[in-house]
């Protein structure tokens, strides 16, 4: 019946859960502020002012509503619920947790749903449990009285579960459409070890002890959580041919038991010292997924609730081959390696694009490598390293191997090797945009790829990495930062220009490398072969196969968004940031992806330092600080650092920076010009 201003309400009789709501078969939106935007870059529209006290003023009875709402440094999400009002009149919740790295939420990325005083504008719902009254503002030419209402109300179609002593066996789930399962961003609270991670163990079909099972051939479209989870014990299980859309959380995900890693540590911040650390190569145990195959699936439109999520995501399990998988349309990586255990991944002829649509500092393809040997300060890791350098191989025991993929990522890296990760194969990918990031690790090969309009960002080496960069092909100079030793070759590539090849040389690399203008056979038409007879075969590049990527079912072919190709540019030279001394450092302005990376903030602003003078060993500062601010100045150039400084002149000051993922206040005191 008729409510008011458009909105119609009906009485629901049958004890049943309303989380989503779907009319004639398309997803309607709770009540939310601001309204839905599809073309909104964040959260499908954001504002401000959500948790303000003139809004929550506005709500009689929130309690049920949600918060939804970025990581303060875009590495992820994070969910509230509302549980209700303190005598402030200030929102009371619970949540927070589905993010590995908890830093609360962002300010300015964020949303609330399932509030009634919201409800006001077309196919948005409301259901007040207590009154078991419906209300929805139907858009206009609905017919409610043949349309067809469903509300989802568990989150798994299948679950198979068995153990690795009685596991179920040889069950295959062919030719089915899998949807309408329950959202899941209030379970997902498990941490996996020290990646950004936590996980809810569960799927629309979840598998736990199976062997030899099979999900061919399925359309999974309109879930709330994961689609497809391997929890602990898995052997020779594989998902092929289906269609993955819509999907609230990720795609395919292997996730190991904890209790099969030794000397496991469950937050960044955590660290198992060297005396009490087990020290034997590999799994503790048996029960995590191994030697399973994700093999000619079609994912997109994932993450649709919960940003911290992939299309394949890799966490304690070991010799996962994802092949011929095509992923885009995500809001982080389209294929994510939570941590180093236990390597033997094949990740093979994908076509991975759009991604990082809704996060920062991430790539296309993702890993950490935060494995038992790792430490969140630099300068203890750097010293494990060099002290102990067969720590770093105790979990990632085979290589992880990346081959013949095309990757594409507009917000970060095409393939991003992010803290620790080590023991890796990276041969013959078509790098499209961001090229390839290698942070601190030890033993990657990187040979034979090419990086369209980008580049090399080698960040923070240990000095015996033992990292090899040699036969690729790069669009610009490289973008280190700080390196000192450059692994065990870097050499053989082919530069843009003979600009960027001294710039490297005069660094000691590339001896034996070239420079050619990047002229291929027809890269409109995604063609990145090179013709015969350029100098880049002299160095022993190989051209890569261009057409074999993705997947290769005609059905799903078909369906396949196709990836933009980018317009190939001749690189540019801009002058290098000025460097200025100051308090007994070098600091520049922060200006770049990788310099944001490098140091973990959550935006490109404020004034690095480069580097420690020497002999200077009294000043505050450690090289990769960011300051933020100076007596009450933000410092987001050189000049605002100059101009803060000359106001406290004599006199004590507060200064704030950024180190290690922490904001560090200290008053110093300025006593001359220098």
């Amino acid at each position: 019946m008729p409510y008011k201003d458009g909105i119609w309400k009906a009485r629901v009789e049958q004890n049943v859960q309303f989380d989503e709501l779907f009319v004639n078969g398309q997803l309607q939106r709770m009540a939310r502020y601001p309204n839905y935007d599809s073309t909104a870059h964040y959260l499908n529209g954001t504002a401000q002012d959500v948790l303000s006290p003139v809004r929550v003023a506005r709500w009689k009875s929130p309690v049920g509503g949600y918060v939804h709402a970025l990581h303060p440094s875009q590495w992820g999400d994070v969910h509230y619920m509302i549980t209700g009002k303190n005598d402030k009149g200030e929102l009371v919740m619970e949540g927070g947790w589905q993010n590995n790295r908890r830093m609360g939420m962002s300010e300015k990325y964020r949303f609330v749903e399932n509030i009634f005083e919201e409800l006001d504008t077309v196919n948005e719902w409301y259901f007040d449990k207590q009154a078991k009254t419906l209300y929805y503002f139907p858009p206009a030419g609905l017919n409610l009285r043949t349309a067809k209402f469903e509300a989802p109300q568990i989150a798994s179609l299948f679950e198979f579960r068995g153990n690795e002593t009685k596991p179920v066996r040889n069950i295959t789930i062919s030719g089915l459409v899998l949807t309408q399962t329950a959202r899941t961003f209030m379970q997902n609270k498990e941490p996996l070890l020290r990646s950004d991670w936590t996980i809810y163990r569960g799927g629309t079909v979840t598998y736990e002890g199976a062997v030899d099972c099979r999900l061919v051939n399925c359309t999974l479209v309109n879930v709330g959580g994961n689609a497809v989870f391997f929890t602990k014990y898995n052997r020779s299980c594989r998902v092929s041919g289906c269609q993955i859309s819509g999907v609230g959380a990720s795609g395919v995900c292997f996730v190991g038991d904890p209790g099969a890693a030794r000397s496991p540590s469950f937050e960044y911040n955590q660290f198992v010292p060297i005396a009490q650390m087990d020290r034997t190569p590999g799994p503790k145990t048996n029960n995590y997924p191994k030697d399973c195959s994700v093999y000619d699936n079609l994912m997109f439109n994932l993450g649709l609730v919960e940003k911290q999520s992939a299309g394949v995501e890799l966490s304690m399990c070991q010799n996962i081959t994802v092949s011929h998988n095509t992923i885009y349309d995500v809001p982080r990586a389209g294929i994510n390696v939570s941590e180093g255990t236990w390597g033997g991944h094949v990740i093979e002829y994908n076509d991975v694009f759009n991604t990082v649509k809704e996060t920062g500092d991430h790539g296309a393809f993702n890993s950490w490598g935060r494995d038992r040997y790792w430490h969140p300060d630099k300068r203890i890791l750097d010293s494990i390293v060099a002290a102990y350098p067969d720590l770093a191989l105790l979990d990632v025991t085979q290589p992880i191997i990346l081959r013949n993929n095309r990757f594409r990522c507009d917000h970060g890296w095409d393939i991003d090797l992010d803290d620790g990760s080590g023991n890796y194969i990276i041969c013959n990918n078509l790098c499209l945009n961001g090229g390839i990031k290698l942070r601190e690790g030890v033993n990657r090969i990187v040979e034979n790829n090419i990086m369209i309009n980008n580049t090399f960002h080698p960040h923070v080496w240990f000095k015996n990495s033992n990292d090899i960069f040699r036969h690729n092909i790069v669009g610009a100079g490289y973008l280190p930062i700080g390196i000192s030793v450059w692994g065990k070759e870097v050499d053989y590539n082919v530069f843009p220009d003979s600009a960027s090849l001294s710039e490297a040389r005069a660094r000691g690399t590339d001896m034996h490398s070239v420079y050619m203008p990047q002229v291929f056979e027809n890269p409109a038409k995604g063609d990145f072969r090179l013709k015969p007879g350029t100098a880049a075969f002299s160095v022993g590049f190989k051209n890569i196969a261009t057409d074999n990527f993705g997947v290769i079912s005609p059905g799903l072919k078909a369906l396949a968004k196709k990836v933009n190709f980018p317009v190939v540019m001749a690189p540019a030279h801009a002058d290098d940031s000025e460097i200025i001394d100051f308090m007994g450092a070098k600091v520049k302005k922060l200006t770049s992806l990788g310099e944001r990376s490098a140091t973990g903030m959550d935006d490109i602003r404020g004034v690095l330092v480069v580097s420690i003078l020497p002999g200077n060993v009294s000043t505050f500062f450690q090289a990769n600080d960011v300051i933020l601010s100076l007596n009450g100045i933000s410092t987001n150039s050189l000049r605002d650092l100059q101009k803060a400084r000359m106001s406290v002149i004599g006199v004590s000051a507060e200064i704030v920076i950024f180190r290690n993922q922490h904001i560090h206040t200290k008053r110093i005191e300025f006593n001359d010009h220098k």
